[in-house]
């Protein structure tokens, strides 16, 4: 089984446990020794925990995947210039909140005298300081608890479609994939011979996929995932620079995109910044936590960084025809199809990383209730059904930027945008805090909510437009045969 003595949270309990996992505890377990009240005094100055250069790579990596490149197809949807400036915006937004929760938990944890707190025990302790919330604060920790669920197996089905997307267009490229990259400015990557469709594809990848999760320690694939870490580097090494490279002037894309597609924006970029999840996990393991806030922001700005050149860069090279992923777009030489093959093999690995949460939180208590010699086969089995579960969404809804909208709209927007500025209304309850705090922060929260709200109701109602036209599509061909 992948628990082990360093990352175990098995035990009685509920389902959402007490002991939130994150991938970081698969591949940085806490130090052995001292219990955890004694290692939080002794890791300032110690060289127990994380250097302030790990945790900022660590921080880098829970920030950077596949929502990066498909933000020229977000920045399309809200304009060359609105776009930008949104994503700035989102951008320091999501900075300050990730800020606010960490501010939480330390107000927090010094008041039940517990050294660090997760997410959900934060929002837990935070409704106790509330009299009327009180009786309900388990039920606030569950739901965090839930979200961080929706979300990571909502990065998994995303991770399915990406995998079959850019696999299914090497293959069907390969008869006429030379050594030189020409430039048309279109979807570069020119299809000569059909295969078959992108779903058959994840069912290729679902044997391969249920084998990698039943890893029985994460630890175990940590050469793997820097591996995955160098080549995705390597990767985004290159998009930048065909990018750059093949921008087409004079510009004469759009500035501020058509309002019905900003919500597909909004899902889109806060999928991308939705990394608040690995916030408290990396704070807790630093060997210094004092200096976690010049991490977070230098972290943060780098990223931020990344996803407005990128997301700009991008759109202004391939204009209207950009796609899901900036991946699927770039030319039909064997430098950008091995890019297109490293990218997924990198994205192949961190789907074991993204898929530990949901595994860890979910499956635990149920293996407690069975017998000792049922334990291996029912763990197994539930990873199994875990798999099998995000690949059936994934294959029903394989349409790659609508399912990551749809997924930053869901559940992204509430760990992001819509928890922590209400965390902070409530942790300092008694405190009292300022008017033009408190609204500040209820402005924050309804942006969340409206985002939701709006990015939920475009995502799925573009899902069943392109679902109609794909079966149109199938059905005037049938009737011409």
């Amino acid at each position: 089984m992948m628990a082990s003595s360093d990352v175990d949270i098995r035990g009685e309990g509920s389902l959402f446990s007490d002991q939130n996992p994150s991938e970081m505890d698969a591949l940085c377990p806490s130090p052995p020794g001292p219990s955890r009240p004694q290692r939080h005094y002794e890791r300032i100055g110690s060289r127990t925990g994380t250097s302030i250069c790990q945790t900022l790579i660590h921080l880098l990596k829970g920030n950077i995947g596949t929502g990066l490149l498909g933000l020229p197809l977000a920045v399309k949807n809200a304009g060359l210039v609105l776009g930008p400036v949104s994503l700035l915006c989102m951008g320091i937004i999501a900075v300050h909140c990730m800020r606010l929760l960490v501010k939480c938990s330390h107000h927090l944890s010094a008041k039940v005298n517990r050294p660090s707190l997760t997410y959900g025990e934060a929002v837990q302790y935070g409704m106790e300081n509330v009299p009327w919330l009180r009786r309900h604060s388990q039920w606030g920790k569950r739901t965090v608890n839930l979200f961080l669920i929706i979300t990571q197996l909502g990065f998994c089905c995303v991770y399915f479609v990406f995998l079959s997307d850019n696999v299914k267009q090497v293959v069907e490229a390969a008869n006429a994939t030379t050594f030189s990259c020409q430039v048309n400015h279109t979807n570069q990557t020119q299809i000569l011979v059909k295969s078959f469709d992108s779903r058959l594809y994840m069912l290729c990848f679902l044997p391969a996929i249920i084998l990698l999760v039943f890893t029985p320690n994460l630890k175990y694939l940590a050469p793997l995932s820097l591996v995955a870490n160098l080549v995705m580097t390597a990767s985004l090494i290159l998009i930048y620079f065909y990018s750059l490279t093949n921008i087409s002037y004079p510009i004469s894309l759009p500035k501020v995109g058509r309002a019905k597609d900003y919500p597909l924006f909004f899902g889109t970029a806060i999928f991308a910044f939705e990394g608040i999840g690995v916030v408290l996990p990396l704070e807790n393991k630093m060997q210094r936590p004092q200096s976690f806030t010049l991490v977070l922001y230098l972290g943060m700005g780098i990223v931020t960084f990344l996803y407005i050149s990128l997301g700009t860069i991008g759109y202004m090279c391939f204009g209207d025809q950009i796609g899901g992923s900036i991946t699927l777009n770039l030319p039909n030489c064997w430098t950008y199809q091995a890019v297109k093959l490293l990218y997924c093999f990198g994205i192949f690995i961190t789907f074991a990383l993204q898929f530990y949460v949901p595994a860890e939180i979910l499956i635990p208590p149920v293996v407690a209730r069975v017998p000792e010699r049922w334990e291996t086969a029912v763990d197994l089995l539930l990873r199994t059904v875990l798999v099998i579960f995000t690949c059936a969404l994934a294959i029903l809804i394989p349409e790659l930027d609508l399912v990551i909208s749809l997924v930053g709209s869901v559940s992204s927007s509430f760990l992001a945008l819509i928890f922590p500025p209400l965390l902070q209304i409530i942790a300092f309850h008694t405190e009292g805090l300022s008017p033009l705090v408190t609204a500040k922060n209820v402005v924050i929260s309804l942006v969340g909510l409206v985002g939701f709200l709006t990015g939920t109701y475009i995502a799925i109602e573009e899902i069943i437009n392109r679902n109609a036209e794909k079966h149109q599509e199938t059905f005037s061909s049938y009737m011409v045969q």
